[in-house]
């Protein structure tokens, strides 16, 4: 367990890390003691430094492709800024961050409070108000993206920002643990994957974040987007990419990276 000063100084590190743009070593080299929990108090930290409202939650690393790829073997989760929410209309500067890569989401958008620490599979269908197309942008603080679990929990579960398409549907409408994507780079098929990719079900990850957030004080309000976890692998981004998220059943959602990066 580390002190409040340590993980205010690592603190310190991933918030300079993210506004210069100048990734860092994993956090673990220096502090191999480092574990989740505290972790979770170093995301807080800078979470509490942001004067953006926070808007919704994501659960990171739920699908089996996304854990083999970052080596790991349990979720996490993150917060969304107001700051962070991108538009399908405007291009995004990829040289805003460190080693962006865009993922598939099916999205919640609550129309209640949920429940935290008994939060059900059952609550969650009942208190969400529509499902819809998104596509997460993820990025890390740490070089070469070189993360332990420990890494990314501190880095705000690598967050970065979140597009929403314009659809709106009632997880009544659709099959939950049905719902066919495929994600297109320029015109071309890089991705394609199934919600169940997602703990076998995205409900059952909105259902966990609620559990999980709550041993922290926290609960996922109305109004909330919740991002549950990609359907699919990340796919990086680069200068002049347009991606594009095609849901059955639930429409479409794009992003597109401007060719002139800072």
């Amino acid at each position: 367990m580390l002190t409040a000063d340590e993980r205010t100084q690592l603190a310190d590190l991933l918030r300079a890390a993210e506004t210069g743009r100048a990734p860092i070593d994993p956090l673990v080299l220096a502090y191999p003691e480092l574990d989740p929990a505290d972790a979770y108090e170093i995301q807080l930290i800078n979470i509490r430094r942001r004067t953006a409202a926070v808007v919704g939650h994501k659960v990171g690393l739920s699908s089996a492709a996304m854990q083999q790829m970052m080596g790991v073997d349990e979720p996490d989760y993150g917060h969304l800024l107001a700051d962070m929410r991108l538009d399908q209309r405007t291009p995004v500067d990829a040289g805003r961050y460190c080693y962006p890569r865009v993922e598939v989401e099916v999205g919640f958008i609550l129309g209640d409070d949920l429940p935290g620490e008994d939060c059900t599979e059952a609550d969650v269908l009942e208190r969400t108000e529509a499902l819809v197309p998104s596509i997460e942008l993820i990025d890390s603080r740490i070089l070469d993206w070189k993360i332990s679990i420990a890494d990314t929990i501190a880095d705000n579960a690598s967050s970065a920002g979140f597009v929403l398409g314009d659809a709106r549907v009632r997880p009544s409408e659709v099959d939950t643990k049905g719902i066919d994507a495929v994600l297109t780079r320029n015109g071309e098929d890089v991705a394609a994957g199934r919600s169940d990719a997602v703990l076998g079900d995205p409900v059952v990850a909105v259902a966990w974040l609620a559990r999980k957030v709550a041993s922290f004080g926290v609960r996922l309000k109305a109004g909330h987007v919740v991002l549950p976890g990609s359907c699919t692998r990340a796919i990086d981004a680069r200068p002049g990419d347009t991606f594009v998220a095609a849901f059955a059943g639930l429409g479409d959602v794009s992003l597109h990276f401007g060719r002139s990066a800072q």
